[in-house]
């Protein structure tokens, strides 16, 4: 189950390069000269010519170099060949090119079909998100480039266990298996921002609160399998609860800010594709950060 999975840890996990390290040696150093005269003292005694230059060779141990230790779970992926090409929101060969290339990088689509349509403008925002760009949705130039040269998928903070992480910092949703991190789906969080609006369920109450997705790690403890349903602050899509009222759920409205009133949304197709996927079950974590670059900026 996925509660006896979690191992959350305080470092990243590391590997070595496989090649041996060479042991501390002596290295040569070669050390030059000029000669030395001594002006208006003649010599009395027969020398052996002296060279322009003396050379004299001393032994000077260093340290063996340090292996670059790399994260294990960084997955690598070759550069794109041929190259994704900016096509703006258009259609075609090209998008489709693109689509694959998100797949590839961790960004899910729905379908490699060459149609700019919903998940495709969510990778591509949720790329923008993950590498500073302008978060448009718009396959421009510049994310087109940046596409083309990643020699790396995304990773969440979670470097061991199985989870579903939630960087309220770059606005992501990462789902880790084993300590990988195998996709990320954009998403808007709470805004933090308080709120008193009518309850959608019970006629004359009001909803109060903050509008915050609560840090830490919780779990999945309810979830409605049906489509759409009234939520007591308006109508939400299979949503998974992790605390509280709080879940997962899909939205028609996804935009590269946090936007919700304490949920964490993200689009009606990703929202089926996890329940098809289960990558989301009953008692699966669910940790939630602020994440690096929030804090940084703090």
């Amino acid at each position: 189950m996925f509660g006896a999975v979690i191992v959350l840890s305080g470092c990243a996990s590391t590997s070595l390069a496989s090649s041996p390290i060479p042991a501390p040696g002596p290295t040569v150093t070669t050390i030059t000269f000029a000669p030395t005269t001594i002006a208006d003292e003649p010599s009395t005694t027969a020398e052996a010519p002296v060279s322009d230059e003396e050379v004299v060779v001393v032994a000077t141990t260093e340290p063996a170099p340090v292996p670059i230790a790399i994260p294990a779970s960084i997955i690598s992926v070759p550069v794109a060949d041929p190259p994704v090409v900016g096509v703006g929101k258009s259609d075609g060969a090209d998008t489709l090119r693109a689509q694959e290339r998100l797949l590839e990088l961790g960004f899910w689509v729905q379908d490699t079909d060459g149609d700019y349509g919903v998940t495709t403008t969510q990778a591509v925002m949720a790329f923008q998100k993950y590498y500073g760009l302008i978060t448009d949705g718009v396959l421009g130039d510049q994310t087109a480039a940046m596409m083309t040269a990643a020699t790396e998928r995304p990773r969440g903070r979670a470097d061991a266990g199985t989870l579903v992480e939630i960087d309220k910092g770059l606005q992501l949703l990462f789902f880790v298996v084993d300590g990988e991190s195998r996709w990320v789906l954009n998403t808007s969080t709470g805004t933090e921002i308080a709120y008193d609006e009518p309850d959608k369920n019970t006629p004359d109450a009001r909803q109060v609160g903050d509008s915050v997705t609560r840090n830490g790690l919780h779990d999945v403890y309810r979830e409605r399998s049906e489509g759409w349903w009234e939520g007591d602050l308006g109508e939400i899509y299979r949503p998974k609860y992790f605390t509280g009222g709080i879940a997962v759920h899909g939205s028609n409205s996804i935009p590269d800010y946090p936007a919700s009133h304490g949920c964490v949304r993200v689009s009606v197709p990703a929202m089926d594709w996890i329940w098809e996927t289960e990558l989301m079950p009953l008692d699966a974590p669910v940790w939630v950060h602020e994440g690096a670059r929030a804090a940084a900026q703090t």
